[in-house]
């Protein structure tokens, strides 16, 4: 292995995933600018989620649209006078 590519300063983060508010937390190297107290008192790095294994749909089981950006509106729009043909 070649040595000194590994980061050395690893720390306690904590991870949250903002669609549940599920947070863990875990040793990590991400840079993070917010905090959060965590369940010891103790204040921690907060690194936010959009996804984790707890809202995932392989891992919860249940299938769950997320439109974020519209985009189901922009697809219909665009395709509108094609799906008016079809009719």
């Amino acid at each position: 292995m070649k040595k000194d590519i590994h980061p050395k300063d690893y720390r306690f983060v904590v991870f949250k995933d903002m669609s549940n508010e599920y947070a863990f937390i875990t040793r990590s190297t991400v840079k993070t600018k917010d905090t959060i107290v965590w369940e010891d008192g103790k204040e921690y790095p907060l690194f936010k989620l959009e996804i984790s294994n707890t809202s995932h749909p392989f891992y919860t089981g249940k299938m769950k649209l997320v439109d974020t950006a519209g985009r189901v509106d922009k697809f219909i729009n665009r395709y509108k006078k094609h799906l008016e043909n079809k009719k």
